[in-house]
């Protein structure tokens, strides 16, 4: 499966990062890529909320530096939340 043919994310695994700062949610980022991959989910959510939009930059650049992230995106119809396929 690949992001393109998600259609309910409410199975997948999610990580929520609404209270993080930058730091802390990079850290958080890369550990639930890593455990992630290690249990075989290809794809996974990370809910970073809309706010200022601090949150969803690290996001956007802790995802694009991890070499196991093959794609990420926008969820649909959802601007608060990644959705993001691991190497396997």
């Amino acid at each position: 499966m690949t992001i393109n043919e998600v259609v309910f994310i409410d199975s997948l695994p999610k990580l929520d990062l609404h209270g993080f700062d930058r730091e802390s949610a990079r850290v958080a980022i890369n550990d639930f890529i890593n455990d992630n991959k290690k249990m075989g989910n290809e794809i996974v959510v990370i809910v970073h909320g809309i706010g200022l939009g601090i949150v969803r930059e690290t996001c956007i650049q802790t995802l694009s530096r991890n070499k196991d992230v093959l794609e990420f995106k926008s969820a649909y119809g959802n601007r608060g939340c990644m959705l993001v396929q691991i190497r396997i």
